[in-house]
């Protein structure tokens, strides 16, 4: 293989990271509305009848299907699905840099503006148990907190410690997940959907 080949074929199966093509990819909307003058960000409160993560707060998203075009499609779509938004009616204003939760886990977010008034008239109770926003200026004024959650390493016991040195001493790095919390009134915004909202209240802030 000569280098030009080569280098063709590096330019066109670069990923954003290494492990990307088998990582769960979902994509999700941090939508911006405009309610009593101002704008706010909208969040959805999971059904307590959903399989996972019932009662959490979160952004309208989900699942990057292989019949999706693009993350912005699929966010789009589960977006429909959850809010009852027709995507043509949907500005999209940018996307973010993605969320590397970890090797096997990805999130696009994107920012958009959505018509509060649909949402309240069509979100899907089968999966929204309800939906509330937050002022924008509110996020940009009130620093949420953060606490530290310890990861750490356990390798099975059919790990082939023998290949490696210092067998099963073997010192393995531990690391620290940020956790972020927003308090608003009787809701707790965290995990994933306070660290993507983080990011874009300290854009905004800039």
């Amino acid at each position: 293989m000569d280098l030009d080949r080569l280098q063709n074929k590096l330019y066109e199966n670069k990923s954003l990271f290494i492990g990307e093509d088998t990582a769960f990819r979902s994509a999700v909307i941090i939508p911006l509305v405009e309610a009593e003058g101002e704008w706010h960000v909208l969040f959805e409160v999971r059904a307590f009848t959903m399989r996972k993560q019932p009662g959490d707060i979160s952004f309208p998203g989900g699942k990057i299907d292989i019949t999706d075009a693009s993350p912005m499609e699929a966010a789009l779509r589960e977006t429909h699905e959850e809010l009852g938004i027709d995507p043509k009616t949907v500005q999209m204003i940018e996307e973010l840099s993605p969320y590397i939760a970890s090797p096997s886990f990805v999130v696009y977010p994107f920012v958009a503006v959505i018509d509060y008034h649909e949402i309240i008239r069509s979100y899907n109770k089968e999966e929204v148990e309800e939906v509330f926003t937050i002022p924008l200026k509110w996020l940009m004024e009130h620093e949420p907190y953060m606490h530290l959650v310890s990861i750490e390493i356990a390798p099975p016991d059919n790990f082939p410690f023998e290949k490696i040195m210092n067998g099963d001493q073997y010192k393995f790095r531990s690391h620290s997940l940020e956790e972020w919390f927003y308090e608003y009134g009787n809701y707790t915004v965290w995990g994933l959907t306070a660290r993507v909202l983080k990011h874009f209240i300290d854009i905004v802030k800039k």
